[in-house]
């Protein structure tokens, strides 16, 4: 399965491992809010680094490091290109250094975190808001749904694109997104059918 912009999950002993999965969510948000809010081209740099030290105190694979970060080289480069339009390279610098930090460090985030403690962190998270109707179990199974499917749709792509590359139509739109939206369409409804079975869509 692709590991894309969620990292495989690593047991270790490090400390960024052992602190619990909701201090360490709020630690990440307030990081990555620090990127946007502290401007400059010197702070993204910082972040950036302090991101890749990150990395290799919990020992994360470079190669897997990098090949969940190809996904994103499309957008860097657009990002990249409209802001040096716009701003110039100084700012261009900052945002896209500050993203590559954010993205980095939620890697580092789901490398160190079960997803069972992240479910758990985040029905207790939201228990407070029952009372005014939110259901904490629902919204943890839609966040476990949601990191299913990322990669699975990544997977339906990569094997549409070389299904299309066997019959000579790689080059063809058609070919590519019409298969792919079909067959993530109907992963879907596999997974609502399957929800409905154990009666987890019922009130």
């Amino acid at each position: 399965m692709s590991q894309l912009l969620i990292g495989a999950y690593r047991p270790g002993t490090t400390l960024i491992h052992r602190i619990p999965a909701g201090p360490k969510l709020g630690l990440l948000a307030l990081f990555g809010i620090a990127t946007v809010v502290v401007p400059g081209v010197w702070s993204a740099l910082g972040f950036l680094a302090f991101a890749l030290l990150l990395v290799l105190w919990v020992r994360m694979p470079v190669r897997a490091t990098l090949r969940a970060l190809r996904p994103l080289l499309l957008v860097i480069v657009l990002v990249t290109a409209f802001q040096v339009w716009q701003r110039g390279w100084p700012t261009a610098i900052d945002v896209v250094a500050g993203l590559l930090a954010s993205v980095i460090t939620a890697l580092v985030f789901t490398t160190t975190t079960s997803i069972d403690s992240m479910l758990d962190a985040i029905t207790r998270g939201l228990g407070q808001f029952r009372r005014i109707g939110v259901n904490p179990e629902r919204v943890a199974l839609a966040f476990s749904l949601m990191l299913r499917a990322i990669p699975d749709i990544f997977d339906i792509a990569q094997e549409t694109r070389a299904a299309a590359k066997a019959r000579g139509l790689d080059r063809s739109p058609r070919a590519l997104l019409v298969p792919m939206a079909l067959r993530t369409v109907a992963r879907a409804y596999e997974t609502g059918d399957a929800l409905a079975a154990r009666g987890l869509g019922d009130e």
